[in-house]
C-alpha cells in the first residue's frame, strides 16, 4: 500500500503570498491527490510557485491550446482562410462540452471553430479542426514549441477503448505556465499567431475552477474589469481538474498552471478540490493587486 503523497514545493521569498496555495494543494496531496502547480511572475520572470510542476498528469480540455496554436499558425502562413468551410461528419460526432452538437448549422468557417472551442471548449468543433490540420501536425508543432512533457493525444471520444489514447492530454504545470507566458509576450510561432490564439482563449466561459475567484463575468471578461484581465483555459474529466492562465492585475501579471488527479468517488471529494483550486485563485489575485 502506497502512503499518501506529500507535495513538495520550491520555497521562495515570496512563498508567504502563496501560503494558503501550499495549504491548499499539500492537504489535498496528503489525502491521495497527485497534484502539480506553477506560478512565474511575467515581469520579472520569477518563479513564485513551483508544487511537482514537472510531473505529467491528464490535463482533458488543455491540450486543445496546441490545435489552436497549429491552426492560428496554418492562418498566419495562410495554408488556408479562417473563412474556409469546414463541415461536421458523422465520425466527428461527440458529445459533453459545446455547443456545436446542439445546432442546425451543418459548417462552419475555421475561425469560427476555433472560437467555439476557445469558447466552451467545444469538443465536435475540436475533432472537425484536428480532421483538417491532423493529430501529426500538432505533435510537431507542439515539439518545435519545446514541450516535451505536454502533448494532445487525441481527438475527443465518448469513451476510450483498449486502443485509444488513455487521456485527451497530458501536461506538466511548468510547461504549461510557460507556454501561457510566451502566448502572453505574443512570442509563440510569431506575434500574430499568439494574439490570435490569445483572443480565441479570452473568450473562455469555464471561470470554475482557479478563476473563480477572480469575480469576473463568466460570458464577458475579454476587457479589463477593476484592473483585472485573464485569459485561461480549463480542463475537466472524471478525477481530472487542471486550469492554466495568464492574469494581469493593477500591479504584475502571472502566468500559471494547476492540476489535480484526484479519486472522484463522491461529491464531497469534487468540492474538496473545487475549493482549493479556487484558493489558489485568491493568492493569485491578492498578488496581482
Amino acid at each position: 500500500m502506497h502512503l499518501p503523497r506529500v507535495a513538495r514545493h520550491l520555497s521562495t521569498e515570496t512563498s508567504e503570498n502563496f501560503a494558503g496555495t501550499f495549504s491548499a494543494l499539500g492537504k489535498l496531496a496528503y489525502d491521495g491527490a497527485q497534484v502539480s502547480a506553477n506560478v512565474v511572475d511575467l515581469r520579472s520572470g520569477r518563479v513564485l510557485v513551483s508544487i511537482d510542476d514537472r510531473i505529467v498528469l491528464p490535463t482533458a480540455s488543455i491540450g486543445k491550446i496546441l490545435l489552436l496554436i497549429e491552426v492560428s499558425a496554418r492562418l498566419t502562413a495562410r495554408d488556408f482562410s479562417g473563412y474556409g468551410i469546414l463541415d461536421k461528419t458523422p465520425r466527428d460526432a461527440v458529445g459533453d462540452s459545446g455547443i456545436w452538437q446542439h445546432l442546425q448549422a451543418p459548417a462552419l468557417p475555421v475561425a469560427d471553430l476555433a472560437s467555439l472551442v476557445g469558447a466552451t471548449s467545444d469538443n465536435l468543433a475540436t475533432n472537425v479542426l484536428l480532421r483538417q490540420v491532423g493529430l501529426a501536425a500538432v505533435r510537431a508543432r507542439t515539439e518545435s514549441l519545446g514541450l516535451a512533457r505536454t502533448a494532445l493525444l487525441d481527438l475527443v471520444r465518448d469513451s476510450r477503448g483498449p486502443d485509444d489514447a488513455p487521456q485527451l492530454s497530458v501536461g506538466s504545470t511548468a510547461e504549461l505556465a510557460w507556454l501561457f507566458g510566451a502566448l502572453a509576450r505574443s512570442e509563440v510561432v510569431d506575434p500574430l499567431t499568439s494574439q490570435r490564439v490569445m483572443g480565441w482563449l479570452a473568450l473562455n466561459a469555464d471561470l470554475s475552477l482557479v478563476a473563480s475567484a477572480f469575480g469576473l463575468d463568466p460570458l464577458s471578461h475579454r476587457g479589463v474589469d477593476h484592473a483585472t484581465l485573464l485569459v485561461n483555459k480549463t480542463g475537466t474529466d472524471s478525477g481530472v481538474r487542471s486550469e492554466a492562465g495568464a492574469l494581469r492585475g493593477a500591479r504584475s501579471s502571472v502566468a500559471y498552471a494547476v492540476s489535480v488527479q484526484f479519486n472522484d468517488d463522491g461529491l464531497a471529494t469534487r468540492l474538496r478540490v473545487l475549493d482549493a483550486m479556487r484558493t489558489i485563485g485568491y493568492d493569485l489575485l491578492e498578488y496581482v493587486h
